[in-house]
């Protein structure tokens, strides 16, 4: 009898050690802090590929050549497709965005929807023509025209041997005239990560 008290107070106090030391713990971070846990794509990499984009997309000269062919107006940009070509799941939403936002907070571009955003804002013109007043209701045809896409792709290529890999990443992004089908820009940022486990 005493021995069976004894096993059930042991496993108790084993199960209570095994829940504890499987117990997570969150800690809060700076988004600018780099912390690379899995060696794969992270927030670090994405916020480099947009800083790095974004100020060679607007640092170039198609912004100043468009400018002095249209009498000073500034370029409208949609943001197209982005292909992940890599060999792990990337949402290249998140480098977009800051992209896009870069392109808003600098003011040197216009940037109009494009995709599925687009698509929901002509649902909801479709929508006011039979259920907002005349006097408030948005017209079809006045969208402001695209002079340029911007798509790309993520590529990568990892080479590994027993505990050791590195994985290289590129993040093509071109910019071609929607008019002439000529592409104005090129630009790419390259990230190579030693894992070592």
């Amino acid at each position: 009898m005493k021995f069976n008290k004894f096993l059930t107070v042991a496993a108790i106090a084993v199960s209570g050690m095994l829940i504890a030391s499987c117990s997570r713990q969150v800690t809060r971070v700076s988004t600018d802090q780099t912390i690379d846990v899995s060696g794969g794509w992270n927030n670090s990499d994405s916020r480099m590929a947009a800083d790095e984009l974004t100020g060679k997309i607007l640092g170039a000269n198609w912004i100043s050549t468009h400018q002095e062919e249209h009498q000073g107006k500034k370029p409208v940009v949609i943001v197209g497709f982005v292909q992940n070509k890599s060999h792990e799941h990337i949402d290249a939403e998140t480098f977009l965005k800051d992209i896009e936002s870069a392109f808003i907070q600098t003011q040197r571009v216009r940037l109009v929807q494009g995709g599925k955003k687009r698509e929901e804002l002509r649902a909801e013109k479709e929508d006011q023509q039979t259920n907002a007043t005349v006097s408030s209701m948005k017209k079809f045809g006045l969208e402001n025209g695209a002079d340029y896409i911007l798509q790309g792709s993520i590529n990568s290529i990892v080479d590994a041997h027993k505990r050791q890999k590195v994985v290289y990443y590129q993040v093509n992004l071109e910019l071609t005239n929607i008019q002439t089908n000529e592409v104005v820009w090129i630009g790419e940022k390259k990230i190579a990560k030693y894992v070592k486990n």
